[in-house]
């Protein structure tokens, strides 16, 4: 027996379970007059126990590597014990055999942490969010398994150097497991879900230290394409021969003209169409992506769209026939080229078109239009936000004008004193 104030244990050999002259070896743990017994995954010859010792008997190569097995876990076993007294946790037998086997929350590994993120956010985060952690989690075990040759890894050897390794796997590897390679942007999208992962084990206490400490996320600015007035009126004004790419358009300008995004177009129905404060029609409705409560007056292009398929045949009383994410970005692909539109044509480009070329351009406010997009920071909406040449080229056009009325009224009272 060995004893360790309230903790002691001993090694216990099943024998009522022994098949061809092969024992099973079991510890007993014993902690605050608690016990537990764990098998410890091991199997020796009956007639070489020694009962007193708790030992193999003889030289064997079998009694020389059970001993040994047996004194590690004597030594294992009274440092966990330790450290559980030293961080002042619960002792229990189940505390001390899951901190020696490094099962307790101390020692969990990175795809436990990731498993744990899935579990508890699975009825927060929306389904694609999710979606984009299980590819980030798919590259982390193919750079686990490529470079580091393991399955996993303990969250607390994670560190600054793993990190740079990940990044540059990304870089390079990446290229080759897939179709197209990951741009930088792409890269430090799974790098931040890998910052929030790790966030998550630092205030659940699994880590000790944030490994991204030292690590800055560097995102490169990129050019947001929205469409010019002249280019929404060259697409409204377009008469396309198949009846499909005309319903696309439709939908694709009501959305220039609420500003939302594709998944809540599709999820509209008539029951959030309702009288405003100022007696006209609204869109009332929480976004997909955020939940964000949102509240938008319909300008009369959207309402004459609403009008138009108010008769069309659709399901769960929908308010606008909506083709898949795919079939609709396909199509506005097949209309840029056939309009001679040079941009990169998508669906969210009518959500950049409704905050720069329909609102800001016209001299809606800042904080008016990041309500419209139903935007919590005013600072997202300043990503959305340009400012056209055209706005620049008036709002210095009435400069000059007030510096010219300025200058003149200077003379005016130059010459009146003089």
């Amino acid at each position: 027996m060995r004893n360790s104030g309230s903790f002691s244990f001993n090694f216990q050999p099943r024998f009522e379970n022994s098949t061809k002259n092969q024992t099973p070896l079991y510890i007993r743990i014993n902690a605050n007059g608690k016990r537990n017994r764990f098998s410890l995954k091991r199997t020796f010859t009956t007639r070489l126990w020694d009962q007193s010792r708790e030992r193999l008997k003889g030289t064997s190569k079998e009694a020389i590597v059970l001993n040994a097995f047996l004194d590690d876990v004597t030594m294992g076993l009274h440092d966990a014990y330790r450290e559980l007294i030293r961080e002042r946790k619960q002792i229990t037998a189940n505390s001390i055999m899951a901190r020696y086997r490094g099962e307790d929350q101390l020692s969990k590994t990175l795809l436990q942490l990731s498993e744990y993120h899935k579990f508890t956010m699975k009825s927060v985060l929306k389904p694609g969010t999710l979606k984009n952690y299980y590819t980030t989690e798919t590259y982390l075990q193919k750079f686990l398994k490529i470079e580091r040759k393991t399955d996993d890894i303990y969250l607390d050897d994670l560190n600054y150097a793993f990190i740079i390794d990940f990044d540059n796997f990304l870089r390079r590897n990446v290229a080759q497991l897939q179709s197209r390679p990951l741009h930088n942007n792409g890269v430090m999208k799974h790098l931040e879900r890998l910052k929030k992962l790790l966030n998550l084990a630092v205030k659940l206490e699994w880590v000790q230290r944030d490994p991204f400490a030292k690590f800055s996320l560097k995102f490169e600015k990129i050019e947001r394409p929205f469409l010019s007035q002249f280019e929404i009126d060259t697409i409204v004004n377009a008469n396309f021969e198949r009846s499909n790419l005309n319903m696309i358009r439709d939908i694709f300008i009501f959305s220039c003209y609420t500003g939302l995004s594709y998944i809540d177009v599709k999820t509209l129905t008539k029951d959030n169409i309702v009288k405003g404060i100022d007696g006209n029609n609204w869109i009332f409705t929480k976004r997909e992506k955020t939940s964000q409560a949102v509240k938008i007056p319909l300008l009369e292009r959207a309402a004459d769209i609403i009008e138009k398929y108010r008769d069309f045949p659709m399901k769960d009383n929908r308010l606008l026939p909506v083709y898949s994410n795919q079939k609709v970005n396909q199509y506005l692909k097949e209309m840029a080229a056939e309009l001679k539109i040079q941009k990169k044509f998508t669906f969210h480009c009518a959500r950049h078109t409704f905050a720069t070329t329909i609102t800001l351009s016209n001299g809606v406010p800042l904080e008016t239009v990041s309500k419209l997009l139903g935007h919590s920071k005013l600072s997202t909406t300043q990503i959305y936000a340009k400012v056209l040449e055209n706005k620049i080229s008036d709002d210095i056009g009435n400069l000059r004008n007030v510096l010219k009325d300025q200058q003149q009224e200077k003379n005016l009272k130059r010459i009146n004193n003089s």
